[in-house]
């Protein structure tokens, strides 16, 4: 029997922060490709340290789904699963290649496969791509467009701003989009000044968050200048300085998610099936509510 953990930060104060980990668990577990599906969270119940306990197979893969390696993936996850003999060594990453680790837990008789998390898998790149095809309601574009992949960035933690990068970058190399360009919202390039960093008017603004919350419907609306206040919500597109803003909202919320944490454990050695391109094939159709990023 094999088990997909899904650990996630979660939160107490935005009730909306755990819905995209439910729906990408949901998703999985209809494709019947694992024996258990579970999730678990560091601010909501069932905990990290609860994760394990709550699955009966005895090979589990634990799939972080968090945007960057950094003190979460290398430090509180490992700890609170009590991953026997962890080192961050046994990634030997440079900050975005993490893959995974086969460990033990210390009190349960399981193999566990503890992956990198998914914002630096190369399918992540892909999803942000969806994210425009469904905020413009076009699967086909690109052309005349420019698209900004934005993080939090940090000084506290350099592969914040390394995840963000390496995904302008692929897209970039796709020579699908006029202009890519990775925009931080603590460390230049800044989001604020988004329209100074393009020539093309149609710009589709990407946050790499998993969840949509204070940061994606608050701060950046409000610093890009889509809304004066959020609270009032925006259009999309937003004209702003004489550009066209498409804003998407978080990347994590998006379903093709699922598939990158499909991909994943099978990086791990899951045995997947044909669960990656059934994921693919449900979630192709780009589809858009004009309101969904409005933040009402």
């Amino acid at each position: 029997m094999q088990a997909l953990v899904i650990v996630a930060h979660g939160s107490h104060l935005n009730p909306d922060a755990s819905t995209p980990t439910y729906d990408h668990a949901d998703t999985i577990r209809e494709t019947g490709v694992f024996d258990e599906v579970q999730t678990a969270f560091w601010k909501e119940e069932p905990s990290f340290r609860e994760a394990l306990r709550t699955v009966e197979s005895d090979e589990v893969y634990v799939v972080p789904l968090f945007i960057s390696e950094g003190y979460f993936t290398e430090e509180v996850i490992p700890r609170e699963l009590r991953l026997d003999g962890w080192e961050t060594a046994e990634w030997d990453s440079d900050g975005t290649s993490a893959t995974h680790a086969t460990l033990t837990a210390a009190d349960v008789d399981k193999t566990v496969h503890y992956c990198g998390p998914v914002g630096t898998h190369d399918a992540m790149t892909d999803v942000v791509v969806r994210r425009a095809e469904t905020v413009t309601d076009d699967p086909g574009v690109g052309d005349g467009f420019g698209l900004a992949v934005v993080g939090h960035g940090t000084e506290r933690n350099e592969n914040s701003a390394k995840a963000i990068e390496y995904h302008a970058d692929r897209v970039a190399e796709m020579d699908r989009f006029d202009e890519v360009k990775a925009l931080f919202m603590d460390e230049d390039p800044e989001i604020d000044d988004v329209t100074d960093f393009f020539e093309t008017d149609d710009i589709v603004v990407v946050p790499l968050f998993v969840a949509d919350g204070y940061h994606t419907q608050e701060d950046i609306p409000e610093d890009m200048g889509l809304t004066d206040d959020y609270r009032t919500g925006w259009e999309t597109p937003a004209d702003v300085d004489g550009h066209h803003i498409w804003y998407a909202g978080a990347v994590g919320t998006e379903g093709l998610m699922a598939d990158v944490i499909i991909e994943r454990a099978a990086d791990a050695g899951a045995d997947v099936g044909d669960a990656i391109e059934e994921v693919r094939r449900r979630t192709k159709v780009a589809t858009t509510d004009v309101n969904a990023s409005a933040g009402d």
